[in-house]
């Protein structure tokens, strides 16, 4: 793989992929070897070898190894000019981490090549290098060497380093003594103040608590901004949307699409499953309330499918009782596919009145005049309470609402935020500058 070439060759090309391809062996242990097995190898490989060319012939291939292997990364070609930030999205095992190792010089390919212009480093496993014993401040300056940072560059900007990291009064004590947030919190530090040219990103802002995660965030934003050349890597669209411009998707080791990041979003979310499996978080009152499944309806279709626009929709519930319950209750919540509360809405909002259930079967309606929210997938979460808050059941609600793009709402990409919420703008002269 060529690491790097001349300006001139490449024009404002940062990253040039080409034909890329990466295959494993799977399923194939070696066996352990003494001494003596390596010495009596060594010593029958000229052998065999001699008894092959004599016999005109190459030694037999195992076809039987041939047939244990996986293709990680297959035909990968794009291009990054710089001063993009581009994303890296796929599913678990699609190869994203295989091509940033690539990228990153930690492993070879089986096929094509890659070609960087410029000065690269990665953000690929947060802690790596950090020994136990060693304090905050010695493994700060060893980590910044490993990552590539000379002395003078750790000098200037330990004091900012630490401060990010809020690991001022524990700088000189081992490691091995922090929290684990401690720990992440300062190795993610270490590495965000990096200053290459270009950068590589893999899942790294799922580190420490909300309130770090939000400094993570707002670093990485800062970076995009500097006019250097970012590939990221993550699960959480939210960030990738905020970060990135463009996008590609990979699918099985493969480029699917490419283009404008919200469209491969929406691409990769048409990835997921359409029936995942349910996640129930159930707190039930000896099995005698239980939900049994759930349906969207749109007014304008009056039909119940897995996408929806932001149109007026009833979503139904179907509950089933198995005993008395004076008074009785109801909420609903959507969530988004990074874990944030969006919506929620209990029937004893706005006035409303507990309710009386008998034995059988009810049908629960949610009657919501728009869904004024960004494309993508929500999941819908239901419970029902008697008197004092007492859960008598909760469902996480599955397969997950899907929210259609912009080519079915109209809502441009550049405006999706986490809501999407019609208004009216008013303008009005309050004063005139004029001097007539």
């Amino acid at each position: 793989m060529e690491n790097s070439y001349r300006q001139s060759d490449v024009g404002d090309i940062a990253i040039r992929v080409e034909n890329l391809g990466k295959r494993y062996r799977i399923g194939e242990r070696q066996r352990y070897k003494a001494l003596r097995d390596t010495l009596t190898d060594g010593l029958r490989a000229p052998i065999r070898l001699a008894t092959s060319l004599l016999n005109g012939r190459r030694f037999p291939v195992a076809t039987s190894r041939l047939n244990n292997h996986v293709w990680a990364l297959k035909d990968v070609s794009f291009e990054v000019k710089q001063g993009e930030v581009v994303a890296i999205i796929g599913r678990n095992g699609a190869g994203k981490s295989t091509l940033l190792k690539i990228l990153s010089r930690i492993t070879r390919p089986t096929e094509g090549h890659a070609r960087i212009c410029g000065r690269l480093r990665s953000l690929l496993e947060v802690g790596t290098g950090f020994h136990p014993e060693l304090t905050g401040r010695e493994n700060l300056y060893l980590n910044g060497a490993i990552l590539g940072m000379r002395k003078a560059e750790i000098d200037r900007k330990f004091d900012e380093i630490v401060a990010f990291a809020d690991v001022e009064k524990f700088i000189d004590t081992p490691v091995k003594l922090y929290s684990s947030g401690m720990y992440v919190r300062l190795a993610f530090a270490v590495a965000a103040h990096l200053e290459p040219e270009i950068l590589l990103v893999d899942e790294v802002l799922a580190v420490g608590d909300a309130a770090f995660q939000k400094k993570c965030l707002g670093k990485m934003d800062k970076v995009a901004k500097e006019g250097r050349t970012v590939l990221f890597v993550s699960h959480n669209m939210a960030a990738v949307q905020r970060l990135c411009k463009t996008g590609y998707l990979l699918e099985q080791g493969m480029i699917s699409a490419t283009g404008d990041v919200a469209t491969v979003v929406d691409a990769y979310y048409k990835t997921m499953p359409r029936h995942d499996p349910v996640v129930e978080v159930r707190h039930l009152a000896a099995g005698t309330v239980r939900f049994l499944e759930w349906q969207v309806i749109q007014s304008s279709t009056g039909d119940s499918h897995s996408s929806y626009t932001r149109e007026p929709c009833r979503i139904g519930l179907r509950l089933g009782v198995r005993r008395v319950i004076d008074r009785s209750s109801f909420g609903i919540a959507l969530w988004s596919d990074d874990g944030q509360l969006v919506w929620a809405m209990r029937s004893l909002d706005n006035g409303g009145q507990y309710v009386s259930l008998r034995d059988g079967v009810y049908q629960i309606d949610f009657v919501i005049p728009e869904l004024p929210l960004r494309p993508g997938q929500y999941q819908i979460q239901v419970s029902v309470n008697s008197l004092g808050d007492e859960q008598l059941d909760m469902w996480h609600a599955q397969p997950s609402l899907r929210i259609l793009p912009k080519d079915e709402t109209g809502i441009p990409l550049r405006w999706q935020g986490i809501l999407n919420v019609t208004g009216e703008f008013d303008l009005r002269l309050l004063e005139s500058c004029h001097n007539s």
